[in-house]
Order: C-alpha cells, then structure tokens, then sequence
C-alpha cells in the first residue's frame, strides 16, 4: 500500500510538470501566433489591456459583451420588482406567475416587437393540444411532431413574414424588434415539450420517482433540502398546470434568452416556494466567481486570438502544431463563453428565486470520455435529454440506438445546417465504442496490483483516443466544416504532421493520468462529506432523544 501510494505521488509530480511544460508552450506559441499575424486577422477591435486589440470575432460573444450593461439593469430591476411584491403581498405561483408573465412579456417586446404575437400563438396551440388530448393513447407522438414541425417550419420561413398572412399585415414587419424571435423559441419549444409530457405523466400517474431510494444516495436531500433531481422528478398538484404558470415558464425572462433548461415541474415548485439550497452569501459569491471569469475572458481576447482564426482562412497555412494550439484553444473559448453566457443568466434567475441545473459544471480540460464530455457541457439540456427523450426511449436497453436519435435531435435543434449533422453523426461514431468498452469494463474484475496498473493504463490510453476525436468532432461541427476533414487528415499524416499527432495523444494520454488523479481526490472528499451528514443526523437523532 505504501509503495503504491508513493508511486502515484512520484507519478503525480512528472504529470504536473508536464502539465506546465505544455501549457507554457502553448501559451508562448499562441502569443507568438497573435502577433505576428494581428494585422491578417478579421474581427479584431481596440482594446482596453494595455494597447491590445481584442477578438471579438464571435458574434455571440461580441453582442453578449456589448449588452451586457443594459442586461444587468434590466434583470437588477426585474428581480428587486419580482421579490418585493412577492415578500409584500406574500404571492405564491398563481401571483407570482402573473408577476413574471408580465414582466417577462414588457422583455419580449423589446425583443421582438411584434413577432411577440407568434409566440404566444404557437405557445396557446401547444397548451390547448396538452389539455385536450394529454389523456389519450397517442398523445406523446401528437406533442413530439407538433413541435418538431414548429422548430422546423420556424427555421425554413426564418420566423415568418407577416405578409405571408396578408398585405395589410406587411407594415408589421418594421417592428420585428432586435433579436430573431425563432433563434430565441427553440428553448421555447424544449419548454413547452416538458410542460406536455409532466402533465402527461401526472394524468397517468406514471412516476417512476424512487423517494427513499434517492435519499440514500443523494447529499442534497440527506441534508433536509430538495437537490434539482428531486424538483424534476416530482409532480406537482393539478393548479400548478393552469395557463398563467405554463406562460411563465415559457418565457421566464432570466432564462428566455440562453437558458439554463429547467423542467417544467421544477419551475413551478420554485414559482410557489422560492429554492433555499443557495443562501444570499452563495449567490453573491457566485456573481464574484463570474465576474472573475470575465476578466479571464477578457485576457484571453486580449491576448490570444483563437477565435479569430478560425473564422478566417488563415489557420490552413499554418503548421500541424499551430492548428493543433488554435483548435484548443477555439474549444477552450467556446467553453468560457458559454460558462460566462449561461451562469450570468442562471445567477439571476437565483435571485429569482429558481434554481437551475449548473451548466459547466466541471471543465473542459477535466474530460477523457464523450459521455462525461456531454454530461457536463451543456448539463442542463442533457438532463431534459435524458428525461424526455433517452427514458422514453429504452434507456440503456437501447443505448446504442438512443444515441443516433438523440444527437440528430440537437444537431436539428440547434439549427438546419449539414456540418452540425456531421457533428452529431462523427460523436456517435466515437461514442458508440466508448460505450462497447464501457460495458466490457464493467464486467471486468480487477484482481492484483498489476492488474489494477493495466487497467489504468489502458484506460487512460482510451482517454487519449476519446479527446483526440472530441476534438477532431468539434473542429468539424464549429471551424473546418465537413469539407476541412479530408484536408485536415492529410495535413497531419504528413511527416511533420505526424510528429505532432504523436505530441498530442501522448499530451492528451498524461493529461487523462492527471484527470484521474483529479477524479480520486474528489472521491475522497465526496465520501468525507457523506459521512459527516449521516455523523450529523446521527448526533441530531441522539439529542432529540434527550
């Protein structure tokens, strides 16, 4: 046992070294890389970090940025208006609904003007289809082709003329107000396809929500508070389902523009007793972590024009090393980006008063498998993934086939584009022996010491091989397109290419090696911290006693 726990210390040391050996690397290469081509690269704006420019080549992240005073005072006026009246008059989900509907609609307004009346069209049709025919046979296929076509229709008619509903309609389409209403409705749509199918299961009692067997195994909960799961899982009573509710889920103004996704039975449980598991200290402090990150944001734009790159032709001249440092680091922004959008909408819907699953919840430098990958990426829709469509579905039964359906699903909800088909049909190729290996593991004992190291060992070398295609996957869905693999395959089997190619899997093989070390840290404290809340129980049982 000590042996073996000095090895892993020695082995630990050598991993971190490498670790800074290569991200200095990295970081020196990408200044070098920044500079010497500046005056190539498009999007580039002045900047505020001594004299740089800044990349703001990311449309999303350019307009977020540049929007985000109004946005603060916006949601600062909304969420101090919402509290108050609700503490004054001590409104719970009807009141509160009411609240927000109209908070929420004055919001939507600014946003889409007039295109405002599609909204509420389409979203009044999927209420009334709910309620009539929730109770029937085929409900289920009635709720998913309504709202497929709605995503899909909503896309080809790019949000509708109002010409196409006559010409006295046409002066409408001068107010379709700042931001495309059908972009903003495909979370619309997830949302109104939870609402449907918790209210179908609520009619047909089809919980499948173990109470007791959940207990057991979630902190949360053991603690005395609801964890989100619980929230999810719970139906709620039949008033919850009224029209009022259902509107204010669906354009909840925290959550209408980026999410994160909540569950329909979750919101309305909030909506009628505010979450308690985050304190007025936690919220704070977790409004200072992001305002952190954004200054993180702000170096790496500064600093390291990634992004630019990519949306240029620029990168294809560049030496197998060097693309391999732009689509990490593409794939690094994209990651705070995201984390930075999605946990600055979520911490006001905190203040709200709604909880929400925590997209990014672990970094994506902390990933060496596609499961974990997606887990924790866009967390929040992989939980209304698995919920409304990988259950229903046949869960792990049908696994390998799931999965094929699934991401054509996000891949079509996330637009009508072919290279985020082949991004969604290349992550099935990795996943699926992945998913092989997995259930092979599974049966496997480990019964020595070196059978343990074998272990290891290979799991880490299939770690390397899983990032490698994750990467190679969102270079094709988010730079090179599906034109660029052909291209990208033979420039890295060339003989320089081919150094490099080995650079990387052994970087990604020694990075997977710490991941796993990471991974048994945290195991201890989490077992730590269980056994403290059953201690803590224990004491408060022993106490009530006397």
């Amino acid at each position: 046992m000590a042996m073996g726990f000095s090895w892993k210390l020695w082995e630990l040391a050598f991993i971190v070294l490498y670790a800074l050996a290569f991200y200095a690397l990295v970081i020196h290469r990408s200044l070098q890389l920044s500079h010497d081509n500046s005056h190539r690269l498009f999007g580039l704006r002045p900047g505020w970090i001594l004299g740089r420019l800044n990349d703001l080549s990311d449309p999303q992240w350019r307009n977020f940025r540049g929007n985000l005073p109004i946005l603060m005072l916006v949601f600062g006026i909304f969420t101090l208006v919402a509290n108050t009246i609700r503490r004054f008059y001590h409104l719970r989900a009807r009141g509160m609904s009411l609240i927000w509907s109209f908070l929420s609609f004055c919001y939507l307004s600014y946003l889409h003007g007039a295109c405002v009346v599609f909204i509420l069209l389409i979203s009044s049709m999927n209420f009334f289809l709910v309620k009539i025919f929730a109770r029937t046979k085929y409900f289920v296929y009635m709720l998913w082709i309504f709202n497929i076509a709605v995503l899909l229709l909503n896309r080809v008619y790019e949000g509708y003329s109002f010409t196409l509903f006559g010409a006295n309609l046409a002066f409408l389409d001068s107010y379709r107000g700042t931001f495309r209403w059908h972009i903003c409705f495909n979370l619309v749509i997830l949302r109104m396809l939870s609402f449907g199918l918790d209210y179908h299961w609520f009619s047909f009692q089809d919980s499948r929500f173990d109470q007791k067997k959940h207990m057991q195994g979630c902190y949360t909960c053991r603690s005395g508070k609801a964890c989100y799961f619980a929230l999810q899982e719970r139906s709620v009573p039949i008033d919850k389902y009224s029209f009022n509710i259902y509107l204010s889920y669906l354009i909840y103004a925290p959550l209408y523009i980026a999410g994160p996704i909540t569950s329909f039975n979750a919101f309305a449980t909030q909506l009628d007793i505010p979450q308690k598991n985050h304190s007025v200290g936690q919220i704070a402090w977790y409004g200072v972590r992001w305002a952190i990150s954004l200054f993180l944001m702000e170096i790496l734009t500064h600093f390291f024009y990634y992004n630019s790159y990519a949306s240029s032709d620029i990168w294809k001249n560049l030496s197998p090393l060097e693309i391999f440092i732009i689509g990490y680091g593409v794939i690094n922004f994209m990651w705070l980006k995201f984390s930075l959008i999605w946990r600055f909408f979520r911490f006001w819907s905190l203040i709200g008063g709604v909880e929400t699953p925590e997209n990014m919840p672990r970094c994506v430098n902390n990933c060496y498998d596609l499961e974990s990958f997606w887990k924790s990426w866009h967390a929040s829709f992989n939980k209304w993934l698995v919920r409304y469509m990988y259950i229903p579905l046949g869960g792990s039964q049908r696994k390998l086939l799931n999965v094929w359906v699934i991401f054509t699903f996000v891949a079509l909800w996330h637009d009508l584009e072919w290279k985020l088909i082949c991004w969604a049909w290349l992550t099935c190729i990795f996943l699926i022996p992945e998913i092989v290996i997995k259930s092979a593991a599974k049966t496997f004992q480990v019964r020595s010491a070196l059978g343990g190291f074998i272990f290891r060992e290979l799991s880490a070398i299939s770690g390397a091989v899983t990032i490698t295609c994750l990467m190679v996957a969102n270079l094709v869905g988010y730079v090179i397109g599906p034109n660029g693999i052909n291209w990208l395959i033979s420039r890295l089997l060339q003989k320089d290419g081919l150094h490099v190619l080995f650079g990387i899997f052994t970087s990604f093989y020694i990075g997977t090696k710490l991941m796993f070390h990471i991974r048994d840290a945290k195991q201890k404290c989490w077992g730590l911290g269980s056994a403290i809340v059953d201690w803590e129980k224990q004491m408060h049982k022993y106490l009530d006693f006397f």
